[in-house]
């Protein structure tokens, strides 16, 4: 079994484990020849929120290479702050060291002291010109390819719609103040792009509304382009979720490295939230949220 990379979007990476890390203690990494698998599943945090990324090999990694008896894919368990602590050093480099040399961050599989690690060898160059190295060794727990063969996306109903949602960080503004209010945060959407968050209590009831919001369109894949859904939504029929304030702050926490966002309503079952890195149209990956619903008629 090896592994072996140059990590040339350091960045990209480390914002991506910053929203990892606000999620769960540890994730799931997988390593395939194409691409690079990040994973939280819902037993190992509050409010059972999922998340399933898939992203690009070459988005990230340059002079990848990997070899493995699981038809080359290698898939670990680690602790997340110890990874982000690793890229935090990686991505401090650049500034704390000159131009005099170019910062050049290699991820490997390797053995200390009979264990496994992640081992993130940093080379760079001081404010002299003096070369500096140093190595980060991240341990970890390799998963059997039975384990690994175990690990599936949830199942969930065809969504109700897809919206791409406002910018994140905007969003997170809002919930932040509606937290202390309410532990349920009620997200509604209609095929007319209006988009709904609200909170609704004994003392309290808020909305805050975006109008013309844009539809993602997905089309099905069971339907020939000549044929249409017999049942057309009422464009102005509002679908809607209830979910954890607290689990969807987490999901905004990846407001660092997301560019569009779309949200697809599965009404009174989840929220997937699909994170994607770059242009949509030629994405270097995306980070799929899984929120489940709330039952809680009396309050909405």
């Amino acid at each position: 079994m090896r592994f072996r990379a140059t990590l040339d979007n350091v960045s990209t990476f480390f914002k991506i484990m910053q929203t990892i890390e606000k999620l769960q203690k540890k994730c799931i990494i997988q390593f395939s020849e194409n691409y690079m698998r990040i994973i939280c599943r819902n037993d190992a945090n509050e409010g059972g929120v999922e998340v399933w990324s898939k992203i690009k090999v070459d988005s990230l990694f340059t002079n990848y290479r990997i070899q493995s008896m699981a038809d080359n894919t290698i898939t670990l368990e680690l602790y997340t702050e110890a990874l982000l602590a690793a890229l935090r050093s990686a991505t401090a480099s650049s500034s704390n060291f000159s131009t005099f040399g170019t910062d050049v961050v290699t991820m490997r599989l390797a053995k200390k002291n009979n264990h496994a690690v992640l081992a993130l060898d940093i080379q760079a160059s001081s404010r002299v010109g003096k070369p500096v190295s140093v190595t980060h060794d991240v341990m970890i727990e390799l998963m059997s390819p039975q384990d690994a063969e175990r690990l599936n996306e949830p199942m969930c109903p065809d969504p109700n719609l897809h919206i791409i949602l406002p910018p994140l960080h905007k969003l997170r503004t809002i919930v932040d103040r509606l937290k202390p209010m309410s532990d349920i945060l009620a997200i509604r959407a209609n095929h007319n792009g209006c988009l709904r968050l609200s909170i609704n209590t004994e003392s309290v009831k808020v909305n805050t509304e975006w109008r013309k919001c844009t539809l993602a369109n997905f089309p099905d894949p069971t339907l020939s382009q000549e044929q249409e859904p017999e049942d057309q939504p009422d464009p102005d029929q509002l679908f809607s979720c209830l979910v954890s304030v607290r689990s969807f702050l987490k999901f905004l926490n990846s407001h660092v490295v997301s560019t569009t966002t779309i949200a697809a309503i599965c009404q009174n079952h989840c929220i997937i939230l699909y994170v994607y890195i770059g242009d949509v149209t030629d994405a270097g990956g995306v980070l799929t949220f899984y929120i489940p619903a709330i039952i809680d008629d009396e309050n909405f």
